[in-house]
């Protein structure tokens, strides 16, 4: 249901826009049956969009179901917790100080990434890392990182203040094939890398010292679950800017459509790419001119998130 979803929000997007197609002339598009303005449209603008919201959604809900299932928390997000704030921190500081390459973007992303994983990690780190005080602390060094961010962007040069500020809300206007294939290809070898260490995540959601008695190393699955997961958000963020909330909003919905007891990897993915593909489609429509999918995942996210709060809220009592 999930990829007939996936399939008519995509043929859609593919058919709507200043100059429309029909289905079947967006099908022979696909197929190498068009030539010319045709194909032009289908294949060289609209599709690296349809495929980089596809891409990119998946990897932000499996990077969210790995956050989720290791610490046990449904607000274990890597944007909440600091991590996509960090990837943002590496790569404005490769925008501005270096106007480098995607490469470098997502170097720069990784980097920061991991450094603020490794802070947050370590400030909250005591006898053992609880997922409720990771969050805590998490949120405070977002909040730090974020102030950074905007320091370095008002110290910034008007021009490229201005392209920063509009890369940092998280869009995909502009994407192009190689920021496809580049960041789709790391993002496959992450998800294989993830889709690896499934097994033992779920073992852990029953506790570590249950999952040590089945014979997983904790403490290296862990850590290869987050290098995963980081690296999952920097790539996203280096192509795109940080797109927020769908790792926060993918798993759960997941969980509740295939019904399973945890968080689980496949249906995390097809949530996540369904989610950013239908949001980047109202981004483009929903107003003269095409805003940025970072405003309407926030949107959608920021509801999400208070019914979380509030159902949450309503159980404990």
């Amino acid at each position: 249901m999930l990829a007939l979803a996936i399939a008519c929000i995509a043929v859609l997007a593919l058919m709507t826009g200043s100059y429309t197609l029909s289905p079947g002339q967006v099908v022979s598009a696909l197929t190498g049956g068009e030539t010319g303005l045709v194909h032009e449209i289908v294949v060289e603008w609209r599709l690296p969009r349809v495929a980089a919201a596809l891409v990119f959604g998946a990897a932000l809900g499996v990077s969210g179901a790995v956050f989720q299932s290791m610490l046990r928390n449904p607000l274990a997000d890597p944007g909440l917790i600091g991590f996509t704030q960090g990837s943002y921190t590496g790569a404005l500081i490769v925008i501005l100080l270096v106007n480098g390459s995607y490469v470098q973007l997502a170097g720069g992303a990784l980097l920061g990434g991991m450094a603020t994983a490794v802070a947050v990690y370590a400030f909250a780190y005591r006898r053992g890392v609880q997922g409720f005080r990771l969050i805590i602390v998490g949120i405070g060094v977002s909040a730090m990182l974020e102030s950074l961010n905007t320091w370095l962007i008002l110290k910034a040069d008007l021009e490229q203040a201005m392209a920063a500020v509009a890369w940092g809300v998280g869009s995909l206007n502009g994407v192009s094939w190689d920021q496809v294939v580049v960041g789709g290809t790391c993002v496959l070898v992450l998800l294989l890398l993830a889709g690896m260490l499934s097994r033992p995540m779920r073992q852990m959601e029953l506790g570590d010292d249950a999952a040590a008695a089945q014979g997983v190393r904790v403490a290296a699955a862990r850590l290869g679950l987050v290098v995963v997961g980081v690296a999952l958000t920097a790539a996203v963020t280096a192509a795109s800017g940080p797109i927020i909330f769908v790792s926060l909003v993918a798993p759960q919905i997941a969980r509740r459509l295939a019904r399973t007891a945890g968080i689980t990897l496949v249906p995390a993915a097809f949530v996540g790419a369904l989610l950013c593909l239908a949001a980047d489609y109202i981004a483009q429509h929903v107003a003269p001119t095409p805003l940025p999918v970072g405003i309407i995942t926030v949107i959608l996210g920021g509801g999400y998130l208070g019914w979380l709060l509030f159902t949450e809220a309503r159980r404990r009592l």
